[in-house]
């Protein structure tokens, strides 16, 4: 754990925001030696944080135990270089329980993620988050998506609580976006954190750069890092001709095949880091595999990124 105030590193635009898969071996465990490998690559080509044993890395699929331990791995590859950030989610007692786990391990702060299954109302959500922010003395990023989707008022409040710096956005309703914004500037002193967590957040970074927000998480960078920091670079010095041109030869053709098979949100990501070299092994069920034409299909697009970089030189 690093000391330095997680709010104030996470907003320094100094790249994208890294969300790790987490490596599998051959006989389906948690292989620690290459994700290790996996987080240390993306901090030394230029992530700004990392988000272990987020979305991306499957914590769904993760027993406590191995949660645990891949967070203290990613720590561990990070060597204080820049914050980790840990997923928590389930039930409010599991995500309690996740919290604690996370802090033990070294963390810098936590992504919580939306509540198992039950769609609450306002009430109970802030019930939960709060309980989560109150279980440990790490910092806490608020996940809107599925079923815990915010009012402005309701953010307020999250605002306002002790241990919560931040909201990430999963849901896309840019109208509502920009009313949370609005209410909680207004009512709020100090700074609080916006993200965008849409899958392939790159999409819509130009819209969400209008909202205000131009924090977001880069799937993308687990497997063509070079792309994603291009990319990162344009869209924070306003280089809309590089972003334009990355957004139409990668980006939208790269969402149209996500867009191709159920959890290849996570599947076709994992699936480009064996493609780049580093065998992080398959995804867990209830997810599956990219069929064999889609891989095809995601190793030219892979290089039809880099040769969208050696274009615009």
């Amino acid at each position: 754990m690093t000391s330095a105030p997680l709010a104030a590193r996470l907003s320094i635009p100094s790249g994208p925001l890294f969300f790790p898969v987490t490596a599998y071996g051959p006989d389906g465990s948690v292989d620690l030696d290459v994700y290790r490998e996996h987080v240390r690559r993306g901090v030394e080509a230029g992530a700004a944080a990392v988000f272990a044993c987020c979305g991306t890395g499957e914590f769904h699929a993760l027993t406590p135990e191995e949660f645990e331990a891949c967070v203290r791995a990613a720590v561990e590859a990070t060597a204080g270089r820049v914050p980790v950030v840990a997923g928590a989610g389930y039930g409010t007692a599991l995500a309690v329980r996740y919290a604690t786990l996370a802090e033990a391990a070294g963390a810098d702060g936590l992504l919580a993620m939306p509540p198992y299954l039950v769609v609450a109302g306002q009430e109970g959500l802030l019930r939960h988050y709060r309980e989560i922010a109150a279980a440990t003395s790490l910092d806490v990023i608020v996940y809107q998506r599925d079923n815990a989707v915010f009012t402005p008022e309701s953010v307020i409040e999250l605002a306002r609580t002790e241990g919560i710096i931040g909201f990430k956005d999963g849901l896309g309703d840019l109208d509502l976006m920009q009313r949370i914004v609005s209410a909680v500037r207004s009512e709020v002193s100090g700074d609080f954190l916006y993200f965008n967590g849409l899958p392939t957040a790159e999409l819509t970074g130009l819209a969400y750069r209008g909202v205000g927000i131009t924090l977001y998480s880069s799937a993308v960078f687990c497997f063509a890092p070079e792309v994603a920091l291009a990319f990162h670079r344009a869209l924070n010095t306003g280089d809309d001709a590089t972003v334009n041109r990355l957004l139409d030869g990668f980006y939208r053709p790269f969402v149209d095949l996500r867009a191709q098979g159920r959890g290849y949100a996570v599947a076709l990501v994992k699936a480009g880091v064996r493609l780049r070299g580093l065998d992080v092994g398959e995804v867990r069920p209830p997810l599956n595999e990219p069929t064999e034409d889609h891989l095809k299909q995601l190793a030219q697009l892979i290089d039809r990124g880099y040769a969208l970089l050696e274009e615009g030189k």
